[in-house]
């Protein structure tokens, strides 16, 4: 094992290639807050910030972002400290703004936190907190894939080069004993990379047949006709695996404990009123989707995506180094050294006082 984890210099240059398509957003989109996140008369700054950034995507897998911005969780929690949010569309843009101070804390997937904290030899960011698992599926054209054994030789898109659904749908394609090689995507399979929000339009044009993606875009490929060939949590033990984790800078969290305590406060009462309300969560979230995008989800993709998607305070940090195994296997990955990528001080702190039992580092934590 190398003593200085890194990526490969190709995959490193192929993940950086998001950032062009965004820098005219600055990393991301500012998100509206409603008019129930404004703040309280007569509370006090946290830890004496103005503002504590929050950074998260559009998508209902951070879902606890969404309905904790639309309900003003983290307002709540901040008191005169302004609750700010970016919105992305790519982990790796969300890693940039996080490296230069654009946003302090943010909810991510666990193949951008690993390429993030591996990169900067684990100086630039900590997992903090877990926010949901579940929410991907293999998605088909059910007139030219009938079967597990007949995506062998199809077209499947994955949202983008080494990013978490396309290291899982690699992964598995080894497992069926097939052969694709990891950047060209060319082999047994053909795998895509696209953009989720154009992968719909290809679906429906044919010109891809099917996709191993996050919800809601596995819902709008239903919608368009497709079929859901596999649930990924069914390959996964107690149909449990991260999909998305909070992380934070670390000069944040070592300067500004109290601030990181507040965003993980909201986060665990955030996720305790999703679970109590998941209708009413389901709205917020979609409510908060559209002011973010101008546009809400259809019923008839929200209900299914919403559905399959559970959420958790647990970072459930035992699956996520399952999937750096996975990516390493596909070979978009040096062996990595992920020890102190997790801190769950806080959020166990959190936890005791809420009456919960702490959740694992699966011995990933800080010394």
């Amino acid at each position: 094992m190398p003593s200085t984890p890194f990526l490969r210099r190709t995959v490193a240059a192929v993940a950086a290639l998001p950032l062009l398509a965004l820098a005219a957003c600055s990393y991301g989109s500012e998100a509206k807050n409603d008019d129930t996140a404004k703040v309280a008369s007569g509370a006090e700054k946290t830890d004496g910030l103005d503002s504590v950034k929050i950074g998260y995507f559009g998508n209902l897998t951070h879902a606890t972002a969404l309905v904790g911005n639309q309900k003003g969780f983290f307002q709540k929690e901040l008191g005169a400290t302004k609750a700010e949010y970016a919105t992305f569309n790519a982990g790796p843009s969300e890693i940039e703004a996080l490296n230069s101070g654009s946003i302090d804390i943010g909810w991510i997937g666990p193949s951008p936190a690993i390429n993030g904290y591996t990169k900067s030899d684990g100086k630039s960011l900590r997992i903090i907190g877990g926010s949901a698992s579940g929410g991907v599926k293999l998605v088909v054209d059910p007139e030219k894939v009938t079967s597990l054994k007949d995506v062998k030789g199809k077209k499947i898109a994955t949202p983008q080069l080494g990013n978490t659904q396309d290291v899982a749908f690699l992964n598995w394609i080894a497992e069926q004993g097939w052969k694709v090689d990891p950047q060209s995507g060319r082999g047994d399979v053909t795998v895509v990379r696209s953009d989720n929000k154009v992968t719909p339009d290809a679906f429906k044009a044919g010109s891809i047949d099917g996709a191993w993606v996050p919800e809601p875009t596995a819902s709008k490929l239903v919608a368009e006709g497709g079929k859901v060939l596999l649930d990924e949590a069914e390959l996964w033990p107690g149909k449990k695996f991260v999909i998305t984790n909070i992380i934070v800078r670390r000069q944040f969290l070592e300067e500004h404990p109290k601030a990181v305590e507040a965003v993980l406060r909201a986060s665990v009462a955030t996720n305790q009123w999703i679970n109590a309300n998941p209708a009413e969560a389901k709205a917020a979230a979609n409510k908060q989707l559209q002011a973010d995008s101008g546009k809400a989800l259809p019923a008839q993709v929200l209900d299914p995506a919403w559905k399959s998607i559970q959420i958790t305070d647990d970072p459930l940090a035992a699956t996520l180094g399952t999937e750096a195994d996975h990516a390493v296997k596909a070979g978009l990955l040096e062996k990595p050294d992920l020890k102190g990528i997790y801190d769950l001080t806080i959020l166990n702190k959190v936890l005791k006082a809420a009456g919960r039992s702490p959740v694992s580092d699966a011995g990933l934590g800080v010394g």
